[in-house]
C-alpha cells in the first residue's frame, strides 16, 4: 500500500533524516584503517540512541543489527563484524532510524584511508546517479523516469547498476510500495503523486550488475568480484519538486 504523507508528517521525517545525515557526517571522521565494521555498528547504534531515536532495522524480518555494513564486493546487507578494515576498502553503511515515529533511510559510502582513482570514480558516478534519479522525482513523472535516468547515466560511464535490489516507499513502515528500481524505461510505471515519500538507492558496480547471495541469506555480493558502491536518500514528492530529507552534508 502507498501512503501519502501530510506536511506535518514530512516535516517529522525531515527531522529524522537530518539526524541520520548527521550520523553519516560523524562517520566520515570515525572510519579509518584499523577499525572494524563492528566498531561502526556500535558507534552508529550509540549515536542513534543518544539522539533520542531508535535503530529501526533491528528485528526487521529477523535482522539483528542497527546497520548494514557492506565492504568492497558486497553490494548490500553486509553484517557488521570484527575483521579489521584495510586501507583502501570501500564500505557502505546503510541504516533506518525512527525519531518519534518518523522514519528515514539512507546509505552513504566511504573509502577507508587512502582511495584510488578507480574507487573515486565509482563513488562519483554512484552519487551523481542518485541525483540524476532524484531530478526525475516530480509530481506527474513516472517511476520508470527515475530508473531510466540512473541506468542510462551509469551505463554511459561503462559501469553497471544492480537490478535485484530496489528503492521503495517508506513510512510509517520500513518498506512500502512503490518499488523504485534504478533501471527502467522512461514514461512507464506508477505516476508520482504529491505526498509520496520514497528512497532512491542506486547500487553501482565496476563489473557485472549480477549478484550472488552469501550463506547467511542476507548479504549480496557481485557475481564477478567487482567493487560495488551505493548512495541512498529518502525524499518527499512535493508540488515544488523533490525534497531530500537525508541530504545534509553529503557533497
Amino acid at each position: 500500500m502507498i501512503t501519502l504523507k501530510s506536511e506535518r508528517e514530512i516535516d517529522a521525517m525531515d527531522k529524522s533524516g537530518t539526524l541520520l545525515a548527521n550520523m553519516h557526517i560523524a562517520l566520515r571522521d570515525f572510519i579509518k584503517p584499523g577499525i572494524t565494521s563492528w566498531d561502526i555498528e556500535e558507534f552508529s547504534h550509540k549515536f542513534i540512541l543518544d539522539n533520542g531515536a531508535i535503530p529501526e532495522q533491528i528485528g526487521f524480518e529477523g535482522y539483528k543489527y542497527a546497520t548494514c555494513t557492506s565492504i568492497n564486493d558486497e553490494i548490500c546487507h553486509g553484517f557488521p563484524r570484527k575483521e579489521v578494515l584495510k586501507n583502501g576498502d570501500l564500505i557502505k553503511v546503510d541504516t533506518v532510524i525512527n525519531l518519534n515515529g518518523a522514519l528515514s533511510d539512507s546509505c552513504w559510502s566511504y573509502v577507508v584511508g587512502e582511495s584510488t582513482p578507480e574507487k573515486d570514480r565509482l563513488m562519483e558516478v554512484a552519487l551523481k546517479a542518485l541525483y540524476k534519479g532524484i531530478e526525475q522525482a516530480k509530481v506527474g513523472n513516472r517511476i520508470g523516469d527515475i530508473g531510466y535516468a540512473i541506468q542510462t547515466y551509469v551505463e554511459n560511464e561503462n559501469l553497471s547498476v544492480v537490478r535485484e535490489f530496489l528503492g521503495h516507499g517508506v513510512g510509517p513502515s520500513l518498506h512500502e510500495d512503490p518499488n523504485v528500481p534504478s533501471y527502467g524505461k522512461a514514461g512507464t510505471g506508477l505516476r508520482l503523486k504529491e505526498g509520496m515519500v520514497i528512497t532512491i538507492e542506486p547500487m553501482v558496480n565496476t563489473g557485472t550488475w549480477k549478484s550472488k547471495m552469501d550463506a547467511n541469506g542476507w548479504t549480496a555480493r557481485t557475481k564477478d568480484g567487482g567493487i560495488s558502491c551505493q548512495f541512498e536518500h529518502t525524499l518527499a514528492i512535493t508540488k515544488n519538486g523533490p525534497l531530500i530529507l537525508t541530504s545534509q552534508g553529503d557533497k
